[in-house]
Parts: C-alpha cells; structure tokens; sequence
C-alpha cells in the first residue's frame, strides 16, 4: 500500500495549521511503517488530500477517473473561514455549498474532532468517515527549561509570560487577547504566528501589530525548537479563539504541560475539561481573572500541566498514524470489492 499525500500551494501553506497538519501526517505514516508519496505524478494506491483549492479539486477528478479511492481531511468549513483574512467573510456564505460538493467527491473523510464532524455532517455530506486527530509529536513538545531560558533571554523577558501561538487572525481573537493584555500590564503578553501575510489582513488588524500596547510583543513566525522554549516559558498558555477545528497549538501547549486558558467553544467538548486539564472562559473579564489565577496559583498551574500532558499522549503521533494506517486499509479493502 503507498499513499499519496496531498496539499496544493505547500510554501505558502507551511505555517499554517494544514501545512502542520501534513507535516504530522508524514511523520505519523513514518512511524505506522505506511509507505507514501508526496508527488502527485508517483505510482500509489490512495490519494489522501487536505486541501479544497483547484489543484485538489483537479486531483480528486484524475483519481476517479483512474480508479483511485480518495480520503478527504476536512481542515477547512465556511465556519473557520469567517473573520480570518481580508473578504474571508464574503467568501464564507459560498463556502458552504462548495465544499459540501468538495467533501461529498471522496470515498472517506477524516475529521480533526466530532465537531467538525457534525459540522460538515450539517452541510448534508453523507461521505463514510471517522475522527482522527491532527497529533502532536508528544517527544519532540516537552518541557525544557533550558529552552525556555533561551527564549525568555531572546526576548529580555523577566516576569510572568502569557502566550499565544496563531496567525494573527480575529477569528483567534487577538483583539481579545490585546485586550486583556491592557488589563494585566504586568504581564508579558507574546503572540507567535507569521506576519508574512499582513497585506491579506483587515486594516484594524494590520494596526494591533504595528502599535501593540507595551507589555505586547508580536514577534512574528518562529521554528518548532524555539516554540518548544516558548511553551516552556510560558505561564500561560491564552488561546482565544472564536473558532477552530481542534487546534494545533492547543495540542502543542498541552503536551510542554502549560497551563493553557481556551475559549469555551464546542471544538473542545470532550477533551478539555475546566478545572482538569486546562481553564475555560467567555469574556475578557473571565479570561484575565482565570490567567491572573494561574500566574498567583503555581500549584494549580503545575496539576492542571500535568493532566494537559496525558491529553496530548492520547494524541501522540504514533496513535495518529496506526488509525490513518487502518482507514487507508479499511478504504482500500471495501474500494476493491466494489
């Protein structure tokens, strides 16, 4: 069995959530021993895809037509689209609709969580599917105090840090993170996540980034070995977000066992539970006083670490690439005997 794993536009998709998304799905396929390509002119027996632009839409039509099964990771819903990028919410209220006949184009889909499931289920899909998620590599994001010292002496930071890791979309609430930030001038408040695409961002957006409040760094894209010390540094780990289909970061963050404060949002139902393995909030008013709690209670912070770690294990890669491996099979099998 080889499979061909797919995204169009690689670079440009790279620091995104779907480019970390492939990136997991190669080395989860390493570790299950499932060989596979990323050449789409390669000889293999499944197309895997991620993304939904023309390229992949192209890909899925050659693959029918030579008889080729297709699994569809559904990264993407009109949902997520909303307030991201400039005119993302025009293109939203479309969305809907094509990629319910994007979807509905594969043999089997793959969903980052039940959400996103009933989600897409809601765009009246009827594709066969199952939940897997996205991962984490739970042994390369663990805490390390050295490169958290490393981080912290990059950035001169002295006092208690709240962290973010996202692209500085308002659909992660960084207006809300801003916000807070106001609130708790004590703090240090570090949102990580490239810049490169500022021209695509609405201009309220364009203006947090170049006048942030002084306890406010935006220190733009930065790689995984010093996001490792960033996660480690960090008090608090702030996640705001409005919407999401599971969340990366939030995986990485769990896994380095930061204390992590989420939005209360339906994605994490199941998963992150308040009080056990992380803190949920509504407001900004919520929001600084659970981070303040966090900052002033050690304890607290260290218990609920701990439990963030044993949620990122069950996430681990290595389970992540048995599952892919057994749908790859299981689709593969019903494919040949139709």
């Amino acid at each position: 069995m080889k499979v061909l794993l797919y995204a169009e536009a690689k670079r440009l998709l790279s620091r995104s959530g779907i480019g970390i998304a492939l990136k997991h799905q190669m080395e989860a396929l390493k570790r299950a021993n499932v060989d596979f390509t990323l050449d789409i002119d390669d000889e293999y027996d499944l197309a895997h895809i991620n993304t939904v632009g023309p390229g992949a839409r192209f890909l899925a039509s050659s693959c029918r037509s030579r008889n080729i099964p297709i699994v569809w990771h559904v990264h993407t819903t009109a949902e997520d689209i909303k307030n991201s990028f400039l005119f993302s919410n025009v293109y939203s209220r479309y969305a809907r609709f094509s990629l319910s006949r994007i979807y509905s184009k594969a043999n089997f889909l793959l969903f980052p969580t039940p959400y996103t499931e009933k989600i897409v289920r809601g765009y009246g899909v009827r594709v066969p599917g199952e939940v897997v998620s996205n991962g984490v590599d739970t042994e390369f994001f663990r805490r390390d105090e050295d490169r958290a010292k490393q981080f912290r002496k990059k950035l001169s930071l002295t006092g208690p840090i709240v962290l973010c890791v996202a692209l500085p979309f308002r659909r992660k609430g960084i207006h809300d993170f801003v916000e807070v930030a106001r609130k708790l001038k004590e703090y240090h408040f570090v949102w990580i996540g490239s810049k490169g695409i500022a021209s695509l961002l609405p201009r309220d957006v364009k203006k947090l980034l170049k006048n942030p409040p002084p306890n406010v760094l935006f220190p733009g894209f930065m790689p995984q070995e010093e996001l490792v010390g960033a996660y480690s540094a960090a008090d608090v780990f702030f996640f705001p977000s409005y919407e999401e289909n599971e969340g990366i970061a939030v995986l990485e963050a769990l896994s380095c066992e930061c204390a992590v404060v989420v939005r209360d949002i339906p994605v994490y139902e199941g998963w992150l539970q308040n009080g056990v393995n992380c803190l949920k909030a509504e407001s900004n008013e919520d929001f600084e006083a659970a981070i303040r709690r966090l900052v002033e209670d050690r304890d607290l912070a260290r218990d609920l670490g701990q439990e963030a770690r044993k949620t990122a294990l069950e996430r681990d890669l290595i389970v992540v690439g048995r599952k892919l491996k057994t749908v790859y099979e299981d689709v593969l099998r019903k494919w040949r005997k139709s």
